[in-house]
Parts: structure tokens; C-alpha cells; sequence
């Protein structure tokens, strides 16, 4: 009777309709079409920049993006242009120097905040938090009277100090070094190191993740920087490319087909900095989020 019912059985999912097409997620699809539709929006500003640096000037209005008569006469003309390397060494000068400043104070900042018992580091870090909800519009009047006492205006000086140490790098790493357990420098101190050397030589190589996004952070923050540097500078030699660029532009006509060219080759270091280290930014930000 058993061996009856068993065969009945396989037989009617024999018998039974199967179904080859995999069933489909409504939630996924949903998600999918939202990350695509973002997508598109987020890319189609540089697909134009690049269409519209290789246009001629009466087709710039035009919105098509392969070009009619492509040609290459505008990267020629600008890269002819000797001030656009003084902008480009300049800006590179720039977000270098103040990368290195910033993630060396933050980092130390951030031990600090972080390893160090003394009274009142609490109200000190939410103070340097605080400096986050200010606006940088608001703090340009304050540093352009302090650059101007001080004869910084016009200098690589006055535009690189105000990003010299951020908040947030200060942030980063203190969540970081949260992670850094205190017997491997109970350890180094009975070694016989000092604080710094203890900094320097223990705490930082277990940070490393935080310190590749921090520094990614700051170059492309810096080398994109507009406002402060328009605004600290007055000669032609000590703009950055961002600042170089509105040079193209007068008051009688733009020449929007060499600010796009410019600004497609400005776009080339900060998109080779994306893709090489982009796991970096990735990991620094999960990790700050879980830390926090």
C-alpha cells in the first residue's frame, strides 16, 4: 500500500507543470530601476562636459551628445596654453600639501581625543564636531581678514591653511583608534617608546584603511576647492585650475567649449584617485558609520 502511494506520488510531480523562468523580485526590480535612473543622472553632467569639449563654438548649444564635427582643436588650445600647467602644478602643489598637513594633524588630534584621559577631551571633541554645522560661506569673511593681517593674501600660504586640519579627519581617525587596543601600547611604553614614537610606529600602521580615505578626502576636496582660492588670490600665477578656468569667460562671451575642455582634463587626476583607491573610501566610510 505504501510502495503503492509512493509511486502515485512521483508520478503526479512527474505529471506536474515546471516552470524554467526564475521568478522575479518586484522589490528588486524597483531597486534596480532607482540605481540605474541615478546612475544615468550622476553621469550624464560628465558625458556632456566631454561631448562639449570636442565641439565647435556654434554647436556648444546644441544638446546632442556625439558631435556633429568633432574635433580636437580645443584640448590643442588649451594645453598650448602655458597658464594651464602654472594651474594645474598649482593645484596639485595645493591639495598635496594640505593632504599631508591634515592627515597628520587629524591623525594626531584623533589619538589624542581617543587614548589620552584628561578633563574636558569630551567638550574639546564635540567642539571640533560643532565646526561641521558651520558653513564654509560663513567663515570667509573671517579668514579673509585674518589672511589679510597676517600678509597671506596672494600665497600658497593663505589659500592651503584653512584646510589644513578638518573636523571630520579628526572624527575618522578617532573612531578609528577606538579600535586600537591599549595593550599593544601598554606594550611599546614598557618597550621604552615614547608617545610620538608610540603614535608614529604602533597606532597608525593598524589605522592605515582610515588613513587612505582621509587622504583621498582631502586631495579631491582641495582640488576642486572654488570659492576660498577665487577669493584669496589676485594673480593669474596663483590660481588653481577651478579658478583658472573662469578666465575663459568674459564679460562679453564664454567660451564654454575650453572651460569644458579644461575642466574634462582638470576631471582626470580625481577620476584615477576614484578608481585606485575607491575601496579605501568605501572601507573608511563603513567603518565610521559602525564605529560611530
Amino acid at each position: 500500500m505504501a510502495d503503492t502511494q509512493i509511486r502515485a506520488s512521483a508520478a503526479a510531480l512527474m505529471r506536474a507543470p515546471t516552470s524554467s523562468k526564475p521568478r522575479r523580485d518586484p522589490a528588486a526590480i524597483i531597486r534596480w530601476t532607482l540605481l540605474a535612473m541615478g546612475a544615468i543622472v550622476m553621469v550624464m553632467p560628465i558625458v556632456y562636459m566631454l561631448s562639449a569639449s570636442f565641439k565647435y563654438p556654434y554647436e556648444m548649444y546644441n544638446l546632442n551628445i556625439i558631435p556633429k564635427e568633432p574635433t580636437a582643436e580645443n584640448y590643442l588650445y588649451v594645453l598650448s596654453d602655458g597658464r594651464f600647467y602654472r594651474w594645474f602644478i598649482n593645484s596639485f602643489i595645493i591639495a598635496t600639501c594640505t593632504t599631508i598637513s591634515a592627515v597628520f594633524f587629524d591623525a594626531l588630534v584623533g589619538y589624542a581625543l581617543c587614548k589620552f584621559k584628561f578633563r574636558g577631551r569630551y567638550i574639546i571633541f564635540i567642539a571640533i564636531l560643532s565646526t561641521l554645522m558651520i558653513p564654509t560661506e560663513m567663515l570667509v569673511i573671517p579668514w579673509y581678514l585674518m589672511s589679510r593681517s597676517l600678509g597671506w593674501l596672494d600665497t600658497y600660504w593663505g589659500i592651503m591653511f584653512p584646510g589644513m586640519m578638518t573636523a571630520f579627519g579628526t572624527f575618522l581617525m578617532k573612531q578609528f583608534f577606538e579600535t586600537v587596543p591599549d595593550d599593544f601600547l601598554e606594550a611599546a611604553r614598557i618597550d621604552g617608546l615614547n608617545e610620538f614614537q608610540i603614535w608614529w610606529s604602533v597606532a597608525l600602521p593598524l589605522v592605515t584603511p582610515a588613513l587612505s580615505a582621509l587622504a583621498i578626502f582631502v586631495f579631491l576636496g582641495n582640488w576642486t576647492a572654488f570659492i576660498w582660492p577665487l577669493i584669496v588670490t589676485n594673480s593669474q600665477e596663483l590660481y588653481t585650475l577651478p579658478v583658472g578656468l573662469t578666465t575663459f569667460s568674459v564679460e562679453q562671451t564664454v567660451d564654454w567649449e575650453l572651460i569644458m575642455t579644461g575642466a574634462a582634463l582638470a576631471t582626470i587626476p580625481t577620476l584615477i584617485v576614484f578608481l585606485v583607491f575607491q575601496r579605501y573610501i568605501i572601507h573608511g566610510i563603513a567603518m565610521a558609520g559602525l564605529k560611530g
